[in-house]
Order: structure tokens, then C-alpha cells, then sequence
């Protein structure tokens, strides 16, 4: 079928990829290869926004509580925030506060998640909790002035799951919200906040109570988030999880229930929808993270995660992360869209091109489950396209403008695929070594960007433009198509270089017979010389020999020189 987009067209497409990308707990920031992997992500994409766990779990040293004489005392230790907000802020990223998870001292229990303990209990003083909040949150006005009130706040994660949330115990965390949004709404009403970040099981039933809830609080919510995941139930192997991929439509209807519950209650009617976590899988051990199946899943995924919600972050931006455990290997199904030795994986080129085609132009002429295309308004046209199937095809598009016929125009693609851009084969194929050498990482990353085409066209009659591309199974193609403007310098010639250089190559009989002539003249050259000689005659004459043009023109030297001085 052709795709035919007119630059008249104006389609609805919600671009927000760069709004938010997820990260492992906070306490993970303070190292070397986690700040070069972010770097790494800000420079080719550049997320607004950043969120994860463990704002206030004791990695991070928040939470100070001790008795002295017999008095308890407690105290704000902000060292590491400090840190961490600096090198966000270093890297023009900002946090999307995650309130979670419990400081030891202050829980009510000993149940804990993850590698790293993050306690997920209440708190055993719900005053404890609201101070903490509040005076983190003034620490910050005060470091930061007033950016921080743009920042996001989020009551929580996952409360639905008793593994994030002690006995999945709604009537505790709507409590725990209650407490959380007066305690940042007394520092400032300009704060935005929401929740209540389910996933999963019972999403839409959570979503309504919480509404209720709010309703009877006569709390006023200004965003609602929840998480979006499709993969079923794993298979377990060793180190690994496998997992059947979803349809995808199956996923969008989901999301439709969320935002159809928040618009049945008028008082929330378009109340923002942020999914603060989406990815394919929902566990950090999941090779497909790695692949190019992975990369155009979420190409389709990021064209329409914008139809009913504000925002969508990914989960998470880099492979520094410890849910369970401290990595085995290179690649190890994490998460991450970069790898450890910051080196991209397919799914990273998905999100640096809808973010490219974000930057080239708003107004989207084009959209459907395989192609998006966009204009500047200038004669330009940015398009992505992805084949989410495992046969290859091929990608035919008519594009309308008003360029005049025959008016050139400059194809660039950029192709991420199994062959050009898999650096997880490349990996496997060296024999898949847990700690690659430094020579290893670098044939792997050699193999890890996408491969960066050009073409002149020319605009057929009534505007129109005719691209076709070749896509393989699992690909990812970023085409730009832009008026040409030839500057050129004098004596430059393209077609030249190769009509020239290659005269010989292309007709060796031709050029065996000129060289031939070539020293038929220089013999005779020779000779010719050789009879001026004898007359006493010196270069240069007709006819002499370069060199010996040259030698005679030397200025006299030695014994005779002096003498004819």
C-alpha cells in the first residue's frame, strides 16, 4: 500500500517522548558509569524530566533519627540529594520526585523489595513523614530557587502490589496520599501532585476508589499516573526471564480504561493521565530489552502513548540498576536503553528519533501503526517508519508539497536494524563475554549506531515526491526529505572525481595505448634533445623534457662558478 501525506494534512499526534525517562534508585546517581550512561542519553535525546525509587530510603541519608539523653531527636542529612540534584541539573534534567520508599527508622515494619531493601511499609508517625517531605521540599526552593515548583511529584509506587506497598492495603495508602499532598501543598500550592502510580492488577478499580477517595477528602489531584507494561507472566532460565510479547492493541485499550474512568467524574475531566513507568517487560532480566524486536515494539508504542495521556515515561534510560542484584553481564536483559560502556541499544534510536522528529516540526501530516511523517511548514518532511513484523518489507510514500517539478530535494535515512545496528548479535557472536575487553566493547559499539544514507530526488508534477525504502524485519528508519541548496566552491566537481580518476580503470586496452603515445613522445622528446646538445643549444626548447628543463635552470656551483665569477 502507498502512504500518501499532503502537506495540507494536519493529523493528531501527541509527541511528549522527551518528557520523563525512568531511572534505577537514586542512590545509583552517585556513580561514575550511571552519570556517563545519563550524559550519554541527555547529549543524543534529552529528557525534561527523571524518575525512580528510593528518594528516601538510608542509601540516600535523608531521614536522621537518634535519642539523645534520652530525647529523640531528628534531622535532615541532604548531602546526597544535593549531589545528585547538582549533576541533574548539570545535565539540563530534573527530578520527577518519587516519595517512596520508607526510611528504616520511621517504618512500621521490616518488609522490604528488592536487592537493595527499600522498606514498604507505613510510616510508624504519619507527622514524621509529612515533615520530612515538607522540609526536603523547602531545602530545595532554597538550593534551587524557583524551578522547583515545575517539578512533579509523585505519592508512592506501585501501591497495588503487596510487594511495593505492605498488604496492598488501599485504605493505608490513601491515607499515605493524604498526608503526602497536604504536606507538599503547605510549602506551596504551586507544587503539582498525583497518584496513585498503579500497575497491573486492579488498575481501573484503584483508579475510581482513588478518585472517590479524593472526592471525599476534597483533595484536588493534578494528574493521575499508573504504569504501563506488555508482556505476559515470565518463563524463568536461569539468570533470565522470557516473556510473550502482547498485541499491542490490547495495551492501548487498557490505557483507555484509565482515561475514560477519570472523565466519567466531572469534577476530573481531563485530569492529566503521566505513566511514570512503560516498557515492553516488566522485569530487569528480560533479553528482549536488547533487541530490535524491542526497538520497533516501542516505535509503535511511542506513536500512540500520546492519544490519551500527558506524558510516558520509559523505564528506565540506563543498565545501572539493581533490583535484583548487581548484573551478571554485558548484556543481561536490563532495562536500560543504553548498556553498560554506554553503548545504545536499538530501542535507544526509537526514542532519538521520534525526539528528531519532535525538533523538525509540530504539525504531523501522517499517522498510522507503522508510520509517522511530519512538516516544517518550509518544504521539509521527517518521517519515522518501523516494521514490527518478522518478514522484511518495503516502505512506498508519496509526499505533497508545492515544490515545482523537477525542484531537487536531499533524502537522509538513518536505519537501525538486525544487520546494521545490533549490537547484542555482535556481542553474541564474539561469544557473548560477561566483562568484554576493551578492544570487545569497541567492535561492539562499532556496531551500535544506525547507518546514515543519502539520495538527491527530484519533485514530480503537482509537488510530489516519491520515496521507497527497503525495510528489514524488526527495523527502524528516520528519513528527513529537504529542499536542496547547492553552494558548491569554484572548480568543485562531484561527478568529476570519479570520471576522471577512473578513466583508466574502466578502459585498460585505452589506457595501455595512450600510455604507448606517452613514451613514444618522450623517446622522441630524448632525441630531439640530444641533437640540440650537439649544437651547444640548452633547455629550455621546444619540446624538452620537464626534468631537464629543471637541471638547466639551477644556478652555477663549485670551481667553475667561482672562475666564471
Amino acid at each position: 500500500m502507498k502512504i500518501k501525506a499532503d502537506a495540507k494534512n494536519k493529523v493528531a499526534f501527541n509527541n511528549k517522548v522527551d518528557f520523563c525517562i525512568g531511572t534505577g534508585r537514586m542512590g545509583l546517581a552517585l556513580q561514575k558509569e550511571y552519570y556517563e550512561e545519563l550524559k550519554f542519553t541527555q547529549e543524543h535525546i534529552g529528557f525534561s524530566f527523571i524518575r525512580g525509587h528510593g528518594l528516601f530510603t538510608d542509601d540516600m541519608a535523608i531521614f536522621q533519627c537518634f535519642d539523645f539523653d534520652g530525647v529523640r531527636r531528628i534531622e535532615y542529612n541532604y548531602t546526597y540529594l544535593d549531589r545528585v540534584l547538582d549533576m541533574y541539573r548539570s545535565l539540563g534534567i530534573a527530578p520527577f520526585f518519587e516519595l517512596g520508599f520508607m526510611p528504616k527508622k520511621m517504618a512500621s515494619g521490616e518488609q522490604t523489595i528488592f536487592y537493595w531493601k527499600g522498606n514498604t511499609t507505613p510510616p510508624k508517625d504519619y507527622k514524621e513523614w509529612a515533615d520530612m517531605i515538607s522540609a526536603m521540599l523547602q531545602h530545595c526552593i532554597d538550593r534551587y530557587g524557583e524551578q522547583v515548583y515545575d517539578w512533579p511529584i509523585e505519592v508512592w509506587n506501585e501501591p497495588n502490589l503487596p510487594g511495593f506497598w505492605k498488604g496492598a492495603d488501599m485504605k493505608e495508602y490513601f491515607k499515605l496520599f493524604e498526608v503526602s499532598y497536604k504536606a507538599v501543598k503547605r510549602v506551596s500550592k504551586r507544587f503539582k501532585v498525583g497518584g496513585p502510580a498503579v500497575c497491573g492488577i486492579r488498575d481501573e478499580f484503584w483508579i475510581r476508589s482513588f478518585l472517590d477517595f479524593c472526592l471525599k477528602k476534597k483533595l484536588k489531584p493534578d494528574f493521575v499516573t499508573r504504569h504501563h507494561y506488555t508482556t505476559e507472566m515470565p518463563e524463568r532460565a536461569g539468570h533470565y526471564g522470557y516473556q510473550i510479547l502482547s498485541l499491542p492493541e490490547f495495551g492501548f485499550a487498557n490505557l483507555k480504561t484509565s482515561r475514560d474512568a477519570i472523565d466519567s467524574y466531572p469534577e476530573f475531566k481531563g485530569l492529566p493521565i503521566h505513566i511514570t513507568e512503560f516498557n515492553t517487560s516488566y522485569i530487569p532480566n528480560n533479553p528482549i530489552h536488547d533487541t530490535n524486536i524491542n526497538a520497533a515494539y516501542l516505535a509503535q508504542q511511542l506513536s500512540r502513548l500520546g492519544d490519551v495521556n500527558e506524558s510516558y515515561s520509559y523505564w528506565t534510560f540506563g543498565d545501572v540498576f539493581e533490583e535484583q542484584g548487581v548484573p551478571f553481564s554485558q548484556f543481561h536483559g536490563g532495562f536500560g536503553l543504553v548498556a553498560h560502556h554506554c553503548i545504545p541499544k536499538p530501542t535507544f534510536w526509537s526514542f532519538a528519533f521520534f525526539k528528531k522528529l519532535k525538533n523538525f516540526g509540530e504539525k504531523c501530516i501522517y499517522r498510522d501503526d507503522s508510520t509517522v511523517i511530519v512538516t516544517d511548514g518550509k518544504g521539509g518532511f521527517a518521517g519515522v517508519t518501523w516494521n514490527l513484523s518478522d518478514k522484511d518489507s518495503v516502505v512506498d510514500i508519496e509526499l505533497t508539497g508545492k515544490a515545482a517539478k523537477g525542484e531537487k530535494f536531499t533524502l537522509i535515512t538513518e536505519t537501525v536494524d538486525e544487520k546494521v545496528c545490533n549490537p547484542l548479535k555482535i556481542w553474541h557472536d564474539l561469544g557473548e563475554p560477561k566483562y568484554p575487553s576493551d578492544a570487545e566493547v569497541e567492535v561492539i559499539k562499532s556496531g551500535s549506531n544506525p547507518l546514515v544514507e543519502s539520495e538527491t530526488l527530484e519533485a514530480a508534477a503537482g509537488g510530489k515526491i516519491n520515496l521507497k525504502f527497503n525495510l528489514l524485519r524488526f527495523g527502524v528508519k528516520y528519513f528527513t526529505v529537504n529542499p536542496l541548496v547547492f553552494v558548491g566552491d569554484e572548480g568543485y566537481d562531484y561527478k568529476k572525481i570519479e570520471d576522471v580518476s577512473l578513466t583508466d580503470l574502466r578502459n585498460p586496452k585505452k589506457a595501455a595505448a595512450r600510455k604507448a603515445e606517452e613514451e613514444k613522445k618522450a623517446k622522441e622528446a630524448f632525441k630531439k634533445f640530444q641533437e640540440m646538445a650537439k649544437k651547444g643549444i640548452k633547455p629550455p626548447f621546444p619540446g624538452a623534457p620537464a626534468a631537464l628543463v629543471k637541471e638547466a635552470k639551477k644556478p652555477a656551483t663549485g670551481k667553475g662558478a667561482a672562475k666564471k665569477k
